[in-house]
């Protein structure tokens, strides 16, 4: 029997590599002569290392879908539309979390299908918030004045930054990203920034090198945290089974008078346009994206899966120490991230200045600045974008 073979990549974490080894184990068992290999790359990697440098060498590519513009403006992906019927693309539609699947949705294309769902949302730890008679906040007036008490942590890595600081902007109406010359509204801008800067100001410095993996395992292995207000979802750290002290995840706090919308996180499977086999490799990703996969082995092999069926299911919720059931609006409700070619890299330059403004080393002007510079500079590849809109949501 000839074996066909394909290889995928994803992030090095249990709620990224472990739920699709399991997946494609069972997959090769009700498919004779399939093998399917996973590879996994840092966080940061896979965030911000161009795809490109991957289509030689992977035929599954898990990515997130600020990926859009680039991708399909270089012929990196498939469209996975072609392969999908109707009725296929409706249950997907239907099915998925929040906006999930619409955000692979790029130019009438399909960038992924979707198999995780993650966004910004608090997390805290249940025991020492009573041992030290903390309440949960619930504006952001409640949460300075807890993180001043020097309970609060968040991750003050670039990009995470950059997401909050959107977040944020969103919250104070500052239409971020509504035209290609500006990114937002100056003094909303600089507001925001203030914002994130008065709570950054008990925190230690080291926030700065820590990403939203960095931050639970702090929380779950020492004491010095109690309470996070925001950082990219792992509801693995939730678990008992995952953590001995596990962290308790809900729905972001308000700002003047309205919950924060957080900015959409989450993964899918593209397939390289240098695959050999791609009607397997769609064949495969349609398999973990179904509701018995996911409400099954992709769960319960560390996955946090984008099908809303897994997310109602009370067994999983009490598998997941309450984390669907928790923090499922936050999922629900969170903002799709701009896609157009040249948007990846701002995350990360423009987290540059947001962490030297946090520390106190520049200034509001000097922090204005420099980010629009950042945005400018990603607008170079406008023209490359595939409907060549100036809306910079697209």
């Amino acid at each position: 029997m000839a074996i066909k073979t394909i290889k995928g990549i994803t992030w090095n974490h249990s709620r990224a590599f472990p739920p699709l080894v399991a997946v494609s184990q069972r997959y090769e068992e009700l498919h004779p002569g399939v093998r399917i290999h996973w590879d996994k790359r840092t966080l940061d990697e896979f965030g911000h290392k161009p795809i490109d440098q991957l289509i030689h060498d992977f035929d599954l590519i898990v990515i997130d879908h600020p990926w859009a513009g680039f991708c399909f403006s270089r012929n990196i992906v498939c469209d996975q539309k072609k392969f999908l019927s109707t009725a296929q693309w409706n249950e997907l539609d239907q099915s998925c979390v929040g906006a999930s699947f619409k955000s692979y949705v790029f130019d009438d294309r399909l960038l992924a299908i979707p198999i995780d769902m993650a966004t910004p949302v608090p997390s805290w730890r249940p025991d020492l918030m009573e041992k030290n008679e903390l309440q949960l906040p619930r504006t952001w007036e409640e949460l300075i004045a807890l993180a001043d008490k020097k309970f609060v942590v968040m991750p003050g890595f670039g990009a995470d930054l950059f997401l909050n600081w959107l977040m944020l902007l969103h919250a104070l109406d500052a239409r971020p990203f509504a035209n290609a010359e500006t990114i937002a509204e100056k003094e909303k801008a600089i507001e925001a920034a203030l914002l994130l800067k008065r709570l950054a100001e008990p925190m230690p410095k080291e926030i700065t090198n820590w990403n939203p993996i960095v931050i639970a395992e702090l929380m779950t292995r020492q004491d010095s945290f109690a309470y996070c207000p925001f950082a990219y979802s792992y509801g693995n750290y939730a678990r008992p089974s995952f953590v001995n002290k596990p962290l308790q995840y809900g729905n972001l706090i308000q700002l003047n008078g309205k919950p924060l919308r957080s900015i959409l996180g989450g993964t899918g499977i593209a397939i390289s346009s240098g695959c050999k086999e791609k009607e397997l490799a769609f064949d495969f990703s349609l398999y973990c994206a179904g509701e018995a996969v996911q409400s099954q082995i992709y769960t319960y092999a560390g996955g946090q899966p984008v099908r809303k069926e897994a997310w109602q299911s009370e067994a999983l919720t009490t598998f997941t120490g309450g984390f669907f059931r928790d923090s499922y609006l936050s999922h629900e409700n969170a903002l799709v991230r701009p896609r157009y070619d040249g948007y990846v890299p701002l995350q990360e330059k423009a987290g540059v200045p947001l962490q030297q403004f946090i520390l106190g080393e520049i200034s509001n002007d000097r922090l204005w600045e420099m980010i629009e510079g950042c945005y400018r500079e990603s607008n170079g590849d406008c023209h490359k974008c595939p409907t060549g809109r100036t809306n910079r949501h697209e």
